[in-house]
């Protein structure tokens, strides 16, 4: 699986995601630069990482959802790429307008950091193929701005269309529904406020993150 990772001013999971997909594909993924790197023709994944792009200034992701590399994201994305976003990536692709809704402040005004259950909603994507369906899985998270906000309609065709497919068990930042990772209406495009990453197998968070990327890699190759 040949993967590439964006790298904004202020990403700081970059190094996490590219420890990942070595990890688990064997193969390093192509770290690009947004302002001037190229992601490369044959990327069956881009990885769109968690942390402060351009200091979540304005509103978080709503920079660099105007940066250089925009372009060559969507061009993936209309070529049937997959794409993960995962925190700040999350709030990108919902400012880029390649997944609905938005993330808006935490219902307590606080920073949350720690290991969260989640329930896995729909196991038969990409994404999550290889849990077991309704599986509770622990997944860590960091941020401030995590609460997803959708209007009733959209909410309700997430819903019918059965594109939640990871729910907080105990809701640590009020999204709606619980929801904690959404999918594009092909399923290939993946926004995700918890850190799969950092849930391998190698540091203090448990590994349970590992079958994202087993699941991705086993689909696409």
């Amino acid at each position: 699986m040949k993967s590439a990772v964006i790298v904004f001013p202020g990403s700081n999971c970059d190094r996490d995601a590219k420890v990942a997909l070595h990890q688990i594909t064997g193969e390093s993924p192509t770290m690009v630069w947004h302002k001037d790197g190229q992601i490369p023709s044959n990327s069956d994944l881009v990885v769109i990482p968690g942390g402060f792009s351009y200091g979540d200034y304005l509103r978080c992701g709503a920079i660099a959802a105007n940066s250089c590399i925009i372009g060559q994201i969507r061009d993936h994305a209309d070529r049937g790429g997959y794409i993960l976003g995962i925190c700040n990536g999350f709030q990108i692709l919902c400012e880029m307008k390649l997944l609905p809704g938005t993330l808006i402040r935490n219902e307590n005004l606080k920073f949350v950091c720690n290991s969260q259950q989640l329930t896995i909603s729909n196991g038969n994507t990409a994404f999550t193929y290889a849990y077991s369906p309704n599986k509770s899985i622990s997944i860590p998270i960091a941020h401030a701005e995590g609460n997803y906000f959708a209007d009733d309609d959209t909410l309700s065709s997430l819903e019918d269309e059965n594109r939640v497919i990871f729910r907080y068990k105990n809701n640590p930042n009020g999204s709606a529904n619980n929801i904690a990772g959404i999918v594009s209406q092909n399923g290939k495009i993946l926004g995700m406020m918890p850190h799969p990453e950092r849930a391998i197998g190698t540091y203090e968070c448990g590994s349970d993150g590992t079958k994202l990327f087993t699941s991705l890699m086993e689909t696409i190759t």
